[in-house]
């Protein structure tokens, strides 16, 4: 028998695969599917609903009560969705196919009939005479459904089947029980993604409306994630803390399946064959996490695409993580609606960005993005210029003070509304070539009304804590360093940095100095 894997693409099955327990979550979609629901999951990519959809079929088709058809509309030919004749046949081919393995006596009645399809009418007619002769209820699922570039074949099959449903006790409507659609949009959105003057019909202003909420959570919990590291660990005779390391990966990825999967794969086939001892801790799993995000692949691809592509929520993103702006969570308006569909999101008691991989993944990205189009030929930084004399350490004093130097060298060069809005993006853009190739530098958000953001440097296994922040008045500044002598003592540090962007930078404000505070020395820099 081969022996089991991590696996983050495509569909996980559990005689292959060490899976998250989502045994909570199949039970809560089966009552809807009893319940006779009809229903959308629409989570972002690589959220686990293909694997969803096929463990939900695998008991459905193991019921007594239930006969399930699983069609996926990924990969379909463009020609399938131009008609609604071609669709309907698209439909039943697949349907066909299913059914051969499946169930004879519905099989032949789809070879009988399936001549008499030529549209939507036919299909529904063909739909009714499937349900008569099905000795189980019948369940439709479908994968993929926002796959297409034209969505009105789909629609006006969505249309169909809401009839059918609205009309489903008299014999000449039979339909499907329930229907599951899964696909990354909210079928219910799909028109509004239709383009301009496509929209000729104007009949299916609401195809899916009688779809029912879907509310199960589909992101891991911790202690959905504790069976599959037990797994792990009972078959490859590994030592690990399951319990302790779930909520470590929880605190990463908020439960995003394929991050989860992601950065088990990563500690149990890259890491742990590099050891001495069959051991996974802490550091293991931080070392996975900066790993990770080194990686080029298709999840931060699309990450990044969606907010290149729609400059709005670029900006909203940008105002999270680099502004650290306080922004309440608003659901309904259409920016945040967009960023939580692409998994960029979250509600947090404010608009927060979905994990903490995505956070920092989009932090680099938006830093070296600004330093590559606006620093990359200011700032020349030769080895050895902000490092100790030992070569081991970062001179952080000295860095800060030439970006002070910098920043006011190009106080003539942009205007002072820029600064006063992207002189966080300034610092950090600035930052990166001093510690690249031999460090890294990670954001952790502090929620206040003074705008935080604390920014951890580690150079050669050595940390620095760097905390921006602008300046808001001399009792604010006092409250702020005793909450930065605070972090540095749950950091286990006794120095630490503070960059305040101070507006008034003039007349008898002290650009730099060290302060003693709480026991921790403090090296404050104004720009």
């Amino acid at each position: 028998m081969m022996p089991k894997k991590f696996n983050s693409t495509g569909t996980c099955y559990p005689t292959l695969h060490y899976m998250a327990d989502i045994s909570a979550k199949v039970d809560a979609i089966m009552n809807m599917v009893v319940e006779g629901e009809y229903f959308t999951i629409n989570r972002p990519r690589q959220y686990g609903k293909t694997t969803m959809l096929a463990t939900l079929n695998d008991a459905l088709s193991n019921s007594s009560a239930y006969s399930p058809i699983r069609m996926n509309f990924q990969g379909i030919d463009s020609k399938w969705h131009e008609t609604d004749a071609a669709f309907a046949q698209m439909v039943v081919s697949q349907m066909k196919t299913i059914l051969e393995y499946q169930d004879k006596q519905l099989f032949e009645v789809i070879q009988e009939k399936e001549a008499e399809v030529d549209g939507m009418d036919g299909l529904s007619r063909l739909i009714t005479h499937l349900a008569h002769r099905s000795r189980k209820k019948l369940v439709l699922l479908i994968d993929e459904v926002d796959a297409s570039s034209n969505y009105w074949p789909f629609l006006r099959f969505l249309g169909m089947l809401r009839s059918k449903y609205l009309d489903r006790f008299s014999p000449q409507h039979a339909t499907f029980h329930s229907v599951v659609l899964a696909g990354v949009h909210d079928v219910k959105s799909l028109k509004s993604r239709i383009r301009p003057g496509e929209d000729n019909t104007g009949q299916y202003n609401s195809p899916w409306n009688i779809a029912a909420d879907f509310k199960v959570t589909m992101s891991f919990l911790p202690e959905e994630i504790v069976p599959m590291l037990e797994d792990f660990a009972q078959e490859q005779h590994v030592q690990l803390n399951a319990p302790h390391l779930a909520e470590r990966l929880y605190y990463y990825t908020s439960g995003y399946p394929f991050l989860v999967s992601k950065l088990c794969k990563i500690m149990a086939e890259e890491i742990l064959p590099a050891k001495t001892e069959k051991v996974l801790t802490d550091a293991d799993l931080e070392q996975a996490v900066q790993q990770l995000l080194r990686e080029d692949n298709t999840n931060f691809e699309s990450l990044i695409k969606n907010l290149e592509n729609n400059p709005e929520l670029y900006n909203l993103a940008f105002q999270v993580i680099i502004n650290g702006a306080n922004i309440p969570f608003n659901p309904d308006e259409p920016i945040t609606a967009m960023g939580r569909l692409y998994g960029i999101f979250k509600s947090n008691g404010r608009l927060s960005i979905h994990n903490r991989i995505y956070e920092q993944r989009l932090y680099s990205y938006m830093t070296a993005k600004y330093y590559r189009e606006q620093l990359s030929q200011e700032q020349e930084v030769s080895p050895g210029l902000y490092t100790t004399p030992d070569g081991q350490g970062l001179d952080l004093e000295r860095a800060l003070l030439r970006f002070q130097q910098y920043l006011r060298e190009q106080h003539s060069k942009r205007d002072e509304h820029f600064l006063e809005r992207h002189w966080r993006l300034v610092f950090l853009a600035f930052l990166k070539p001093i510690i690249n190739g031999k460090g890294h530098d990670f954001k952790e958000a502090q929620i206040s009304e003074e705008k935080r953001l604390d920014v951890v440097v580690t150079y050669n296994h050595q940390k620095y804590i760097i905390e921006l922040k602008r300046w808001y008045g001399e009792q604010a500044h006092q409250r702020g360093l005793l909450q930065l002598a605070d972090y540095l003592q749950r950091q286990g540090m006794d120095e630490g940095y503070l960059l305040i962007f101070d507006p008034r930078r003039q007349g008898d404000v002290p650009a730099h100095g060290w302060e003693e505070v709480e026991g921790k020395r403090v090296f404050v820099v104004w720009v």
